[in-house]
């Protein structure tokens, strides 16, 4: 009898952004990383893009990832052939069945929409075209599977929980991997809750988590006074307006 493996034994790839801030209608990619792993114990395989994005870096911004604007015009490509390439990557793998990792996908997924419809003019559905994509968010997920655990759910925190070795936080390909890594442990620790699931019906699965989590955590904010508002679509928030 053939055993049957596990969606978190097989292909999975990763995809992570660094930016020049956190809105995704405005703000811009200036490195990016594509990781596929045939299965859990085989050597990651690594794109990279790195964009001089056009615009101002600000200094927040760096000191996070560490990318400076000087930096970024002398090294940097320009957008739009990176997000040619970045768009057809990921229908690739698209195209081939592998599941993708994104990290909060709403951000980095509808950040690399906005930039393929400002530099492309064409929109990240149209580059998928008939194979969209099937994403495996870590954030969802743990939050779903351990909801009452306190304290925060950064990439960071998650590794620590995990047993994942981040070596390199906020470089997009050090990202990507260790991304990757997590859900492959979400996979082995909640086997009896997930592991028997098709990735495409855990892509469905997390959009409903998803909804729900940004409804606790509007209802909070809403309590506590703060005016934040939550979006709950996922993986790929709808354009609401027109990219700059």
């Amino acid at each position: 009898m053939e055993s049957t493996t596990l969606w978190y034994e097989g292909p999975l790839a990763a995809f992570d952004t660094e930016t020049t801030g956190v809105d995704v209608e405005h703000d811009r990619i200036v490195s990016a990383a594509l990781v596929v792993q045939h299965q859990a114990t085989s050597p990651p395989r690594i794109t990279r893009w790195l964009v001089s994005p056009g615009v101002q870096v600000p200094s927040a911004a760096t000191e996070i990832h560490g990318l400076t604007e000087s930096h970024l015009q002398r090294f940097g490509r320009w957008p739009s052939p990176v997000m040619e390439e970045v768009g057809r990557a990921l229908a690739a793998q698209s195209a081939a069945g592998v599941p993708l990792v994104v990290m909060n996908a709403p951000f980095d997924l509808t950040l690399l929409d906005r930039e393929l419809r400002r530099h492309r003019n064409s929109s990240l559905s149209a580059y998928l075209g008939a194979s969209p994509l099937c994403v495996l968010d870590p954030r969802v997920l743990d939050k779903h599977l351990d909801r009452y655990r306190r304290g925060r759910r950064t990439l960071t925190d998650l590794c620590g929980t995990y047993e994942v070795t981040l070596e390199d936080a906020h470089d997009a390909a050090a990202d990507a991997v260790a991304a990757l890594s997590v859900v492959r442990a979400i996979g082995r620790r909640y086997t009896e809750r997930i592991g028997g699931h098709r990735p495409a019906e855990l892509h469905a699965r997390q959009a409903v988590w998803h909804a729900a989590q940004a409804r606790g955590l509007q209802a909070w904010f809403q309590k506590s006074g703060t005016e934040e508002v939550v979006d709950p679509a996922w993986p790929l928030r709808p354009d609401l307006r027109q990219a700059a």
